[in-house]
């Protein structure tokens, strides 16, 4: 049985998905994958990716937030969601 350890829950504002990853690691060893959960209403996304492709993934996601005009009311969003839950949101 893969154990499952939560790493950070996020929930849009504009659509209200709710996302979840978590660490995805098999009882035989071997690599440890990201299980990524997109919850829209009843309707559930799953998939697990190695480390290379989240690195990929997250410096893309990091490049085009950078790019993006900063709007404090949505931007503080997410750290007050993290700081209700105990975490700092980063993951």
């Amino acid at each position: 049985m893969p154990r499952l350890t939560p790493l950070t829950r996020l929930r849009v504002p504009l659509g209200g998905q709710e996302i979840e990853l978590q660490q995805l690691d098999h009882d035989a060893g071997g690599m440890s994958l990201l299980r990524t959960r997109i919850r829209e209403k009843s309707r559930f996304t799953v998939f697990d990716i190695d480390p290379l492709t989240a690195r990929a993934w997250g410096e893309a996601l990091l490049t085009w937030a950078a790019r993006q005009p900063v709007d404090s009311s949505a931007a503080q969003a997410p750290a007050a969601a993290a700081a209700a839950r105990g975490g700092d949101g980063d993951g």
